[in-house]
């Protein structure tokens, strides 16, 4: 009889202890197979390189739309998946864009594509400016906080600014000067066109180079050549500028030898605060016709309702959209933007999450928004329509993450963070990547403005913390050098180029981890009553604590 009670008495004790330690939750199911079809779908010939208002559009909007169907997420839109998004399309007509600079008489022409893009955000068939004199401006930054102001002293109306690229922290990477090698807003090209604009200028003319840019002129021509894409203009006070335009280094240093100064020498002056704008004694024309669409493209989104504060969001934001199509003469050239990492890959991996909240025996505490939006490659246009007219109020957003590029090169010791310190969603990141053995750091090309080139940004520009991580650099075979030379390569040979394309020498290992991350982050925030903060000090934080009700 004692032998049987204490039998009993140890089976009480094991049976107590396997209770007390909850079995662990099963993984998600993410499916690599699923992952890879539908990139390749999404990346294929047959869409076309999926730019707005295309058949590639279509083709891409009913496959993102099945596809959640499919995962059991209800419309995001009453009772639809689409949001429709106004846009202009404005296509420059090559044989009729011109530009060039008169000094002393003598006229130079530059050509089109090889040497120099242009364009207008002005919704108009036709427009020139003729005979402006162009300044100097420096890095054409305007910035209080920072005590720089390089159109101190000058009126710029009726005049053509030349700008450099990126801004001064960048050139002698002093972390007192702006944010150091951490590129701001500042150096962003759409916020020098901006300021000009402010300025009063009539045109606008950034000067390449690849290094401050971080991409070669291969991508600047293929960017910003055929259709252009834009929101409908809402008056602000401002009218976009007239002119705008990037052109070659080689052309800039042409331009200045004409007037007897040499652009590194400008580039030191314009490092300084004092500096002043240049007069160059030179004088801009340029012109071009386009052909103008108005249309309508579409985000495309669904979610899985909260059980409990349905109210209240957490949101997943990747963009399908591409470059499309080019055109040439030569009937062999490949002419297809597929897009394949930038962003079938983080579209894939958005269906993918959306499999993995979904297959959970119950919802989470709140819902979970999956968004594909469009138009990210014309200026993050589909994530800013939204950010104004969303289906969740940007208050009761909790958080979010975004997936622009996905990893094709296998599996890293680290997880990178882009906007590195920028709010608490980096902690549960941190805790998520310790349980796959990695580690966090901050992105390793900070210089690159990383942080202010996709969807999340405009989010952020709500109060809405949002992560914005890609996997890390360092890989657990073959170390950083690999990860490096593979990331370069892309930068340099496929990036908006037609290689960007599915290749046999993927490894999706690393994906799959990151895309279990961005699991782990979302279930945490969604499944509970916390509000993750902006660090202090951060640019948004005040925007969020004041949008709170």
């Amino acid at each position: 009889m004692l032998i049987r009670n204490l039998i009993t008495f140890g089976v009480l004790i094991l049976l107590a202890a396997a209770c007390s330690e909850a079995p662990a939750p099963p993984p998600p199911p993410i499916d690599p197979d699923r992952f890879l079809a539908n990139v390749s779908t999404l990346a294929s010939d047959a869409f076309g390189g999926r730019a707005p208002m295309s058949e590639g559009e279509r083709l891409t909007v009913d496959h993102i739309e099945n596809a959640f169907r499919t995962a059991a997420l209800e419309p995001l839109f009453g009772d639809s998946y689409r949001q429709p998004v106004e846009l202009i399309s404005m296509e420059v007509d090559p044989a009729n864009a011109h530009l060039g600079f008169v000094n002393e008489g003598i006229e130079r022409i530059v050509s089109y594509g090889d040497e120099m893009v242009i364009w207008t955000q002005r919704v108009t068939p036709e427009i020139e400016v003729r005979d402006s004199e162009m300044v100097f401006v420096g890095y054409g930054v305007v910035a209080p906080e920072y005590g720089w102001d390089d159109y101190a002293g000058v009126d710029m109306q009726g005049k053509t600014a030349l700008i450099l690229i990126n801004d001064p922290g960048f050139a002698l990477k002093d972390p007192a000067l702006f944010k150091g090698n951490a590129m701001t807003y500042y150096g962003r090209w759409r916020y020098k066109f901006e300021e000009a604009a402010r300025q009063g200028a009539a045109a606008a003319v950034v000067i390449h180079d690849s290094e401050p840019a971080s991409y070669g002129w291969n991508t600047v021509r293929n960017s910003w050549t055929g259709p252009q894409f834009y929101l409908p203009q809402q008056s602000n006070g401002v009218q976009p500028i007239e002119i705008a335009s990037w052109i070659h280094k080689d052309v800039a240093e042409a331009l200045l030898a004409a007037s007897g100064l040499s652009l590194g020498e400008l580039q030191q002056r314009a490092l300084s605060p004092e500096f002043e704008p240049i007069p160059l004694g030179t004088a801009l024309s340029a012109g071009l016709r386009n052909t103008i669409t108005r249309g309508r493209s579409y985000n495309v989104g669904g979610v899985l309702r909260g059980s409990e504060a349905p109210e209240e969001a957490f949101i997943y934001t990747a963009h399908w959209d591409h470059i499309g199509t080019g055109t040439s003469d030569d009937p062999n050239e490949d002419l297809i933007y597929n897009g394949a990492v930038d962003n079938a890959s983080g579209t894939a991996a958005l269906i993918e999450l959306a499999h993995a909240f979904s297959a959970r025996p119950q919802a989470p505490l709140r819902s979970v928004v999956f968004l594909a939006v469009t138009a990210e490659e014309s200026g993050l246009l589909g994530s800013a329509w939204y950010a104004k007219n969303p289906a969740f109020a940007m208050n009761r957003t909790i958080g979010g993450v975004n997936i622009d590029g996905m990893s094709v090169y296998g599996p890293t010791r680290d997880v990178v963070i882009v906007g590195y310190g920028s709010s608490e969603l980096e902690d549960i990141l941190r805790k998520a990547a310790a349980e796959q053995g990695r580690v966090v750091e901050p992105e390793p090309h900070p210089e690159r403005g990383y942080y202010y080139r996709s969807d999340h940004f405009n989010f952020a520009k709500q109060g809405v913390p949002m992560l914005y991580a890609e996997s890390g650099t360092d890989h657990r075979e073959l170390g950083p050098e690999y990860i490096e030379a593979r990331s370069e390569e892309y930068n340099d040979m496929y990036y908006h180029q037609p290689g960007d394309e599915v290749r046999e020498s993927w490894d999706l290992r690393g994906a799959m981890e990151d895309i279990r991350l961005y699991y782990e982050v979302g279930l945490e925030v969604a499944d509970s009553d916390a509000w993750p903060e902006w660090f202090e000090g951060n640019e948004f934080r005040a925007i969020r604590e004041a949008s709170l009700p």
